[in-house]
């Protein structure tokens, strides 16, 4: 049945509403901002946000509209900053860190919550880990029981928070450890005790940040009782397919540094199932669905009982999938239409799951050529810098492989539901249906996005990136050609001289 056009009903919904943001200064916090200042009439935004680097909250509210990202909303809406309200606090510290006045200001006027806040570093130190991510949930809940107006508390998880399990529905699972006994062991051990620890806490998780979203979900599920509450599982988080701007991006997080260690001539080399498929999602139609899943839990959570919790999985693979190779294809189409011109050597890489093929091929695309290169670096007088590089693009890929060589089965019907609930009005103003994603084009917004805003590489430089990728790829062939020549005459040489040695 064809929906009829009208009035924006999820518009309807956030008017005249407060709306509280925790990790409101992070890369999807800052698209959920600008798209609420942006598409909705809401009254007041409180965002937690604490002390950094000497800069007091209020400094760092001001730092964050001077960001592009704000440009467009600045323009069509000039008092939005108006609308904006810092919250001094901190997810790490007891009840938040926020202060008595300030608490009792969100518990009259809140009445929609956003928890988004996380730490996302993957091997992040456990206790921190912890006490950010599971701790800083709870505090956020006990505060959120209070709220006297409260209508929808969305907490943003991850779609590999049960990355243990092949099939992942949307349901919370039961973690196998109880939160109230991993706080109890963690507080009486020190930091270093808790790092030798950590694989035993972790048990099937790949890393500290997978684990201890698991479990706040969990937690979530255990103590939630009374609030409407929804949760919010996005897949891999990269650049913006279409709002405010196109290819926007903020950080080197996931394929997005494998993006930018490829293009730039680094990266040549991973330890990746080429068939598998990459749940990779745009930052925009992320926060589109976000914001509609928010509208959608106030109107599911009617009895507030914990098994009414929806769960929204944000992925692509059941409506639009995209496997790996299609991912470093399109990358090295559009990384050679927008080329670095700062590029060490023409874009390639070689996937493999082989371990031993995967060392050999560092050994020799990688740490030689660096060697090489640090080496004539020294003889020139110039600090060698390529093999610490290359230390960390190898620590860094290694944290990534986990996720490069596994496939998961998402069901996502919560999230296709909620799309098809919406009238015309709500899908062209919150569109995130991954179905109307289209790779090709979104792929060379995404690579035009990584120069412009990751490598600070303007426009009118772009005729002698390509020039530059054009004369290594001729080097490239060369070398290669000469190379092959070289194994088979070596080949051809130790047969000659076996069969001399043989038949005399």
């Amino acid at each position: 049945m064809e929906k009829v056009q009208g009035k924006s009903e999820i518009q309807e919904f956030y008017k005249g509403t407060n709306v509280f943001v925790t990790g409101g200064t992070g890369f999807m916090g800052k698209i959920l901002i600008e798209k609420l200042l942006r598409d909705t009439e809401i009254e007041t935004i409180y965002v937690l946000i604490r002390e950094k680097k000497g800069k007091t909250p209020h400094m760092r509210i001001d730092s964050l509209f001077d960001d592009v990202i704000f440009d467009r909303v600045k323009a069509e809406k000039p008092k939005c900053r108006n609308k904006i309200e810092a919250i001094p606090g901190d997810c790490s510290l007891a009840g938040l860190g926020i202060s008595i006045t300030d608490r009792q200001k969100l518990i009259s006027n809140i009445n929609v919550v956003f928890h988004v806040a996380a730490t996302v570093n993957f091997n992040e130190q456990i206790k921190l880990a912890y006490n950010i991510n599971v701790n800083g949930t709870k505090n956020l809940l006990n505060l959120a029981r209070e709220m006297t107006s409260l209508k929808s508390v969305m907490h943003v998880s991850t779609a590999f928070s049960n990355c243990t399990r092949l099939e992942i529905d949307e349901q919370i699972y039961d973690h196998p450890l109880r939160c109230s006994d991993v706080e109890a062991v963690l507080e009486k051990m020190s930091e270093h005790e808790s790092d030798l620890c950590t694989s035993q806490f972790l048990g099937n998780w790949p890393n500290t940040y997978t684990f201890t979203k698991a479990m706040a979900e969990s937690l979530i599920k255990d103590i939630s009782n009374g609030i409407p509450i929804g949760i919010f599982r996005p897949g891999i988080v990269v650049s913006t397919y279409k709002e405010p701007f196109t290819g926007w991006i903020d950080n080197l997080y996931g394929p997005t540094g494998m993006t930018v260690g490829t293009i730039s001539g680094f990266l040549r080399v991973s330890f990746a199932d080429e068939m598998q498929q990459a749940d990779i999602v745009p930052v925009d139609t992320c926060v589109a669905g976000l914001i509609a899943a928010a509208w959608n839990t106030a109107q599911r959570n009617i009895e507030r009982k914990t098994e009414n919790i929806p769960v929204f999985n944000y992925v692509s693979s059941p409506e639009n999938p995209i496997i790996w190779r299609e991912f470093r294809d399109l990358n090295m189409i559009y990384g050679n239409t927008y080329a670095s011109c700062n590029a060490i050597w023409c874009p390639f890489n070689i996937s493999t799951v082989n371990p031993y093929v995967y060392s050999i091929l560092v050994f020799f695309l990688h740490i030689l050529p660096a060697a090489v290169m640090d080496l004539f670096s020294l003889l020139i007088g110039r600090k060698p810098t390529l093999l610490k590089v290359y230390k960390k693009i190898h620590k860094f890929s290694n944290i990534l492989q986990f996720f490069c060589t596994r496939e998961w089965k998402f069901s996502n019907k919560n999230t296709q539901a909620l799309w098809l609930k919406m009238n015309k009005t709500d899908q062209e103003l919150f569109p995130f249906s991954m179905k109307h994603v289209l790779w090709s084009q979104f792929f060379k917004r995404y690579l035009k996005g990584i120069r412009k805003y990751l490598l600070k590489e303007p426009e009118s430089t772009l005729k002698s990136g390509k020039l530059r990728i054009e004369r290594f790829i001729i080097l490239h062939h060369i070398i290669k050609n000469v190379t092959v020549y070289l194994v088979i005459s070596l080949a051809l040489s130790l047969l000659k001289n076996t069969w001399n040695v043989i038949f005399g």
